[in-house]
């Protein structure tokens, strides 16, 4: 039952062959055998849940649900406020925070009837490509919990894969929606930075922070997107769309799509046996597609100038209280609020304008393509003892989120930027396909990537892969062995929750 799709849950719900309540059971029976080997899931709400699939169970009966997703438990990354349920930021300075008000874009999935079980856990505030933190420990990947399930929506992305939950909420600075996806061989979308309002963002007028839907296929995803999509006026960047512009995709066909390709995103350090498994993929979608055929995706400085644009982010959210209590924040933070001391005025304002020189080569380039591929992470899954990915083909990362580049080039454009599943890489661990689409291009690319879906769906070697959650070891190191403060609902003074902010 775990199994089943959103969609096809919804659908036995309306076919009354299902009921909420005994969906919500099933999925709290998984999460009792599985979350603790993956640790995925950190705060429930149970009784809020069980309340809620109470209700919806009555509602369908009736015959009168209160939207497209009444009854169906959820998970929320842990950067994003629940009202009532512990988010922790995965930062020991707010391991005791219950917000009074949901983020909007959890209002709008409980408003469309969705029940908020789960928080799903993170890298201290955000920061990097490993779920690991002092608060809830880390989170491993369902295909081998001793390795990274990514970051920083790592838990969102593994309890999908472990069918813990059907839907998963997730955000995206430098791929944080798509490496943890690819990871653990489900899909994450990074949607054009006007489709869901992000007013928490700490820099309103930088688009390079999304919200975005995770879920194990197309279906799934732009059902919830639909939901998620939306204006707010703290956020200048959204704009209004109709209802329903993401569930009624336009038809297209492999056939007439032009596509471009790139193994490194315009020199990023690439593992060879992942360019291998790549081309493998090319292979399989090259005879299919009307035009395949190399993309330059050298479009600048990029490494540079999302190495400004995020110290900038970082030390407007976190800078204040660094200064303030250092210890009460890991090196990653520290280290990014530092890079941004070295910078001047000039750098960000140079930043600011080779982001927009990016955009306008992004634009011109996408005048021959319909979409552009890629890998979505240069290398296989490491221990989750380590830290980042520390070398890539003989190339030293110099800080820790460089392995990401990938995914945060792709940021810079501000366009949506999708990840499939696709197969397994040489280790046999999920292989995630990468596809950029034009800036609000995002009904387009979506079409596209349902296209891509279908066709690597008919194949074993190209299917999205499978996790086994029954004969899955635990992690050789418990992945709670780094916990040093543990939740606790009396840690965090008043001052600490008005100050708590987020970047990612």
């Amino acid at each position: 039952m775990r199994a089943l799709s959103a969609c096809e849950v919804l659908a036995a719900f309306k076919a009354k062959s299902l009921t909420p309540s005994a969906y919500l059971l099933a999925c709290l029976n998984g999460i009792a055998r599985s979350n603790p080997k993956i640790n995925a899931l950190t705060a429930l709400d149970i009784k809020g849940a069980t309340a809620a699939a109470a209700a919806a169970t009555t509602r369908w009966q009736a015959g009168y649900p209160l939207g497209p997703l009444d009854g169906l438990p959820i998970g929320v990354k842990d950067l994003q406020n629940t009202k009532g349920l512990l988010t922790t930021h995965g930062s020991i300075r707010a391991r005791g925070h219950v917000p009074d008000d949901d983020l909007p874009m959890v209002a709008r999935l409980r408003a469309a009837g969705a029940i908020i079980l789960a928080k799903t856990n993170v890298p201290e505030m955000g920061a990097g490509g490993n779920s690991r933190n002092r608060v809830w420990g880390a989170t491993g990947n369902p295909f081998d919990a001793n390795l990274i399930a990514g970051g920083s929506s790592g838990g969102s992305a593994a309890a999908l894969a472990a069918n813990l939950l059907p839907l998963c909420t997730g955000s995206d600075t430098g791929g944080s929606l798509r490496m943890p996806a690819a990871l653990c061989g489900v899909v994450g979308y990074r949607p054009s930075v006007d489709v869901i309002a992000h007013p928490t963002r700490p820099l309103g007028w930088s688009g390079i922070s999304v919200l975005g839907p995770m879920a194990r296929n197309l279906d799934d995803l732009t059902l919830m997107l639909d939901v998620c999509q939306g204006y707010d006026p703290d956020d200048p960047l959204s704009a209004p769309y109709a209802t329903g512009r993401f569930t009624k995709l336009p038809s297209t066909e492999l056939k007439d799509l032009r596509v471009g390709f790139s193994e490194d995103f315009g020199g990023a350090p690439v593992e060879q046996s992942i360019r291998e498994t790549f081309r493998a993929r090319l292979k399989v979608l090259r005879p299919q597609v009307k035009e395949c055929r190399v993309a330059d995706l050298d479009l600048g400085d990029m490494d540079r100038c999302f190495d400004i644009l995020r110290a900038e982010s970082f030390g407007v959210a976190f800078g204040e209280a660094v200064a303030q209590d250092p210890d009460s924040f890991g090196a990653h933070i520290k280290d990014n609020v530092a890079l941004g001391h070295t910078m001047s005025l000039a750098d960000r304002g140079w930043a600011h304008a080779e982001q927009s020189r990016i955009l306008r080569k992004f634009n011109a380039l996408m005048t021959q393509f319909d979409v552009i591929v890629l890998p979505t992470s240069p290398v296989s899954p490491f221990a989750w003892t380590q830290s980042y990915a520390e070398e890539i083909d003989g190339c030293k990362m110099d800080i820790y989120y460089r392995w990401l580049a990938l995914c945060y080039r792709g940021s810079l454009t501000g366009g949506p930027s999708i990840t499939l599943p696709c197969g397994r890489d040489h280790t046999g661990m999920p292989f995630g396909f990468q596809m950029l689409g034009p800036v609000r291009g995002d009904e387009g690319l979506l079409a596209a990537a349902k296209a891509v879906e279908t066709l690597f769906a008919c194949s074993s070697e190209t299917a999205r892969p499978l996790a086994d959650m029954q004969t899955l070891p635990h992690s050789e190191v418990d992945l709670t062995s780094i916990v040093t403060h543990p939740p606790d609902l009396r840690a965090a003074s008043a001052t600490e929750r008005r100050a708590l902010r987020t970047a990612v």
